[in-house]
């Protein structure tokens, strides 16, 4: 199996964790598990199409909301996740040094939608917002909106 798998196989195992827990979630485990699969697979197609690496895009969207997961709160999640996640993938055994640290930039960074980061980023950023926009979530930030009028606008030309 293919990094990819092995990685989204592992943040299955963390969200487990949680499945019992008392705390109360801004966002449920379910959704969580959707998400990181459906907007790792957005992230690979639109790395394809704009020349960045597609297998290091899908494992970047896979894990962009780990701070989340482990916090189980909306607020802060990109930035409180910055280090768990570099853990988390160090102790995978996955990957380099500089992938961690790009891979825990993405994630850190995709919540800064108004900003334009590394494609890597970007990526990041839109998938997200797309797979949002396609499960019906609301886009409650003018950022948002924008990026998805850009992606659609990409997807039809």
């Amino acid at each position: 199996m293919n990094r990819v798998f092995k990685v989204q196989e592992k943040m299955l195992q963390k969200i487990a964790e949680f499945e019992n827990s008392p705390e109360e979630r801004d966002i449920s485990l379910n959704w969580e598990r959707i998400h990181m699969v459906s907007c790792a697979t957005v992230g690979r197609i639109m790395a394809l199409k704009r020349g960045v690496d597609p297998e290091l895009a899908a494992i970047a969207c896979s894990v962009h909301d780990y701070g989340r997961i482990i916090t189980g709160k909306q607020a802060g999640h990109a930035d409180v996740g910055y280090e768990p996640l570099k853990i988390f993938l160090t102790e995978s055994g996955y990957f380099s040094i500089n992938e961690i640290e790009f891979l825990a930039q993405a994630a850190k960074n995709h919540s800064s939608k108004k900003e334009v980061g590394t494609p890597l980023e970007e990526i990041v950023k839109d998938a997200d917002v797309f797979d949002c926009y396609q499960y019906g979530l609301p886009l409650d930030r003018e950022e948002q909106r924008k990026r998805l009028e850009i992606i659609l606008n990409e997807i039809n030309h």
